[in-house]
């Protein structure tokens, strides 16, 4: 692999500004490869002037996320950034927790489905249930877990919160303790637009799709993945 030898560190007037804050670094000793530190008398933090592994790089994060959201694996990820996977397993575990859910608008009429697919391997079988905007299509909540009340009841509080007038399901018998009959519709292809979305996440999602060994080795993995591709 290539060394990345281009400077990190801007250098204005002779000194070196940080990364982070723009404020003025000072030097710090060196790193355990012999390269010169700097630490930044205001943020505390240090930094060298050039980095050889790629995963240090801030653009690192918008790609991961991009080819996240374009369905490519984690080994995928790490080939094509030419990073380590353990190192893309990090990255990702991180964005997804900084990645906040998106506000629910009051008022509005939602559409909810399950998504079955495979954790560690074809003998446990996982749904992630999920709602959209029938208005907007965007995922406005899921969760990720066996096919019970106590899954589906952890989206249909969030749309029962925000005061949705209808909610559209297709006619499993546990939405019937869940939902209130007066928002809850079961009629003829009410469901049609996250069907629709169920067949687009399994095609853009190799890890969703129905005849694959490209299932998620953790459901972690698997929430963090749906979370980046949702909201990222």
């Amino acid at each position: 692999m290539k060394q990345n030898t281009s400077s990190c560190i801007q250098c204005v007037g002779g000194q070196k500004i940080c990364t982070y804050c723009q404020s003025v670094l000072i030097k710090h000793g060196y790193s355990k490869s012999g390269k010169q530190r700097y630490k930044c008398k205001n943020c505390i933090r240090t930094q060298v002037d050039t980095y050889t592994y790629q995963a240090c790089q801030l653009p690192i994060y918008n790609q991961i996320v991009g080819l996240t959201k374009e369905g490519c694996g984690i080994r995928s990820i790490a080939r094509l950034l030419k990073i380590g996977t353990n190192t893309v397993l990090r990255k990702i575990r991180v964005i997804a927790k900084q990645l906040p859910k998106p506000l629910i608008s009051f008022g509005k009429e939602y559409e909810m489905d399950e998504l079955c697919t495979y954790v560690k391997s074809k003998s446990r079988k996982y749904w992630v249930a999920y709602a959209i905007s029938k208005d907007t299509k965007q995922v406005v909540d899921f969760r990720i877990g066996n096919r019970t009340n106590r899954t589906l009841r952890k989206v249909t509080e969030t749309l029962i919160l925000s005061n949705a007038t209808k909610i559209f399901t297709d006619k499993l018998p546990n939405y019937r303790s869940l939902l209130p009959s007066n928002i809850h519709s079961t009629k003829y292809r009410g469901t049609n637009h996250i069907e629709r979305k169920n067949l687009t996440l399994r095609t853009h999602l190799k890890r969703l799709s129905r005849r694959t060994i490209c299932f998620s080795k953790s459901a972690a993995m698997l929430s963090a993945c749906l979370k980046i591709y949702f909201w990222g």
